[in-house]
C-alpha cells in the first residue's frame, strides 16, 4: 500500500469525521465536516462559537477523530491538538464547497456564526480492510 496516496485520498473523498473530546474524564463525539489543508498539515471544521465544543477545546485540546467511511471500511484516525484557526471560514470557503457542495448553503445562511477550527497532528491511522493498516507520517514526503 502507497500509505501517503491512500491517506491524502481518503481524506480528499471522505466529507466527515467523528471528533471526539473528554474533559472531566467525560469523553463525547460528534459529527463535523471537514477539509483536510495538506500544506498546514491539519484538518479544518467550523462550528459555531457557543457550540459546547468549543468550551470542551478552551479545557482540553487534546482530541482524537475518525473519518466515517460511507462504504466498505476504508477510513483514516488520527490523535492530536486542536486550535482556532488564524483564518475565517471564508478564507478556506472554497475547499469546503469543492468537497460538499451543500456546505454552500450553510455559508450563506450562518457562515458569519462559525469559527474556523484545526486539528494538527504527527501521525495516522490509514485502514483500507483488514488487511491493509498502517501508519502514516506526516513529515514523510513519501
Amino acid at each position: 500500500m502507497n500509505t501517503k496516496q491512500e491517506f491524502v485520498r481518503l481524506m480528499d473523498i471522505q466529507t466527515e469525521l467523528a471528533l471526539a473530546t473528554c474533559t472531566d474524564d467525560q469523553p463525547n463525539v460528534r459529527i463535523v465536516n471537514f477539509y483536510f489543508d495538506e500544506a498546514a498539515k491539519a484538518v479544518l471544521f467550523s462550528t459555531f462559537a457557543d457550540n459546547e465544543k468549543v468550551k470542551e477545546f478552551e479545557r482540553n485540546n487534546r482530541v482524537a477523530f475518525t473519518t466515517i467511511p460511507h462504504q466498505g471500511n476504508e477510513h483514516v484516525k488520527a490523535k492530536g491538538l486542536v486550535r482556532k484557526s488564524s483564518r475565517t471560514i471564508f478564507d478556506v470557503a472554497e475547499h469546503f464547497i469543492k468537497k460538499i457542495p451543500d456546505y454552500k448553503d450553510t455559508l450563506e445562511q450562518a457562515g458569519e456564526y462559525l469559527i474556523l477550527f484545526e486539528v494538527t497532528f504527527d501521525t495516522a491511522i490509514v485502514t483500507l480492510n483488514f488487511e491493509n493498516i498502517e501508519t502514516y507520517h506526516l513529515a514523510d514526503n513519501t
